[in-house]
């Protein structure tokens, strides 16, 4: 088995743990549609976490799960003795414990040369606890002034052991994700809400997903060798010119970017096939399926990002939707309007989920600096007074955001202080400097605001 194992995996150029870890991920699939046949809510559950426990033993060995207890029963213990600190005890905790593992695992190089370890399972779950600590302490809150996804998450019953342990490793959905929340898993579970009647067929859904899997992994194994990441530390790569280094750069963000197309895809699919991914009917006549809860990413809406703006709309969607509930909308003060140090807040704690590296670090305060650059071309956009100069400007917040993006995206591949900067210098920082100058003439160049029509005076 060993032998075949190893085979396997070359054949592919991947490790053997990568290969493991992959056959387990596809086996998230089966499980899911297994779900649906299981009796009771009570089993289900039951089912949801002791399948979710074996594939994480299947995949990363034992000590994985014991790494997901530290997390798990921090929550559910804050969330039982201290309900209205147990969101910040659990946040602050959880965290911390997570901010340990990726030090003592070095996960990023890990990650950065092929390999694989339950640090990325215990990202997702991360997420999961908190949310659910933090909606059970919001449920202690009046309703009045609170944000619409606090009233509609918020958790007045704490669930039982049972519950928790189902929501926490559901089928393996732990594995790469889509975070979710625990008020919508238990009413798939208990087969209420928009699951208490019929749910439409998720076949055709899900073949999609595993169609555009099938494309993406297709085309990573295809640029992987011609695109390497290697390439930033080796000569040759520093004898080219501006254009072909930058070039390279473009290529390498763009061609890391289909493996997690690649993943996010197969979580899709098993989110789907398994209901919990259903969200309701569309409004257009006839009603159509929405499937918007097992969506993590938009390639084409990554791809073709008329605006920075947009990016966290569209890629790893899930947890992009997590940062905004439970880290940005919350750094708003009562009363006053979001600024630049609320999305660098948010930025920055999604630099810490990921890790500690220095490349995980610059990149998330490039976006920071991205997504404020291109805001200002945006308002330059909306004030142009004819159609042509909004054209011209809807093409350079196009541009502008495929040049940033693919520089900036170099530091989240190679991780370390050292190499981020090299690769930075060698296109003179272009990235860092046209998002400052488009955030300097924001404060020079002012579109004036539209002017409100007075209310015509009654005859």
């Amino acid at each position: 088995m060993g032998l075949e194992m190893e085979a396997m995996a070359a054949s592919i150029g991947v490790s053997v743990p990568v290969l493991r870890f992959l056959l387990c991920f596809a086996a998230t699939i089966p499980t899911g549609l297994l779900w649906r046949a299981v009796p009771g809510a009570t089993g289900r559950h039951l089912y949801a976490g002791l399948t979710g426990a074996a594939l994480s033993y299947l995949s990363f060995g034992a000590t994985s799960n014991l790494l997901f207890v530290g997390p798990m029963a921090l929550g559910y213990l804050a969330m039982l003795l201290c309900r209205r600190r147990a969101g910040l005890i659990t946040f602050l905790g959880a965290f911390g414990f997570l901010i340990a593992c990726h030090v003592s695992y070095m996960s990023g190089d890990a990650w950065k040369e092929g390999g694989i370890d339950a640090t990325g399972a215990l990202m997702v779950l991360t997420l999961k606890v908190i949310s659910c600590a933090i909606n059970y302490s919001d449920g202690l809150l009046e309703e009045e002034g609170l944000r619409d996804a606090q009233k509609k998450y918020r958790l007045t019953k704490l669930p039982s052991p049972v519950e928790y342990f189902g929501y926490c490793l559901c089928c393996g959905s732990h594995f790469a994700g889509p975070v979710y929340e625990m008020k919508d898993y238990l009413e798939w579970t208990e087969r209420k809400g928009i699951w208490a009647s019929p749910t439409p067929s998720p076949l055709l859904p899900t073949l999609r997903a595993l169609v555009q899997a099938g494309i993406c992994m297709g085309l990573y194994l295809y640029l992987s060798p011609k695109f390497p990441l290697s390439r930033f530390s080796e000569p040759l790569y520093y004898e080219w010119g501006f254009w072909h280094r930058l070039f390279y750069q473009y290529m390498s963000g763009f061609t890391a970017r289909w493996k997690y197309y690649f993943i996010w895809s197969i979580s899709e699919a098993a989110i789907i096939i398994s209901g919990l991914g259903f969200t309701g009917w569309s409004d257009s006549s006839p009603p159509k399926a929405k499937w918007d809860r097992a969506k993590n990413v938009d390639v084409l809406g990554v791809e073709l990002a008329g605006s920075a703006v947009q990016l966290p709309l569209v890629w790893n969607i899930q947890v992009s939707t997590w940062l905004r509930y439970y880290v940005y909308e919350r750094l708003i003060q009562k009363g006053k309007k979001p600024g630049f140090l609320q999305l660098l807040g948010t930025q920055t704690v999604s630099a810490i989920w990921h890790g500690l590296y220095p490349g995980y670090i610059i990149f998330f305060v490039q976006s920071a600096l991205m997504i404020n650059g291109s805001r200002v071309i945006y308002r330059w956009q909306q004030a142009a007074s004819n159609s042509v100069l909004r054209t011209i400007l809807a093409f350079l917040n196009f541009a502008y955001t495929l040049l940033v993006l693919n520089y900036s995206c170099i530091g989240f591949q190679v991780l370390s202080f050292k190499e981020t900067l090299a690769s930075y210098q060698s296109v003179y920082y272009v990235g860092t400097i046209v998002p400052i100058v488009c955030v300097l003439l924001g404060y020079v160049i002012k579109p004036a605001r539209p002017v409100k029509p007075k209310a015509r005076k009654a005859e």
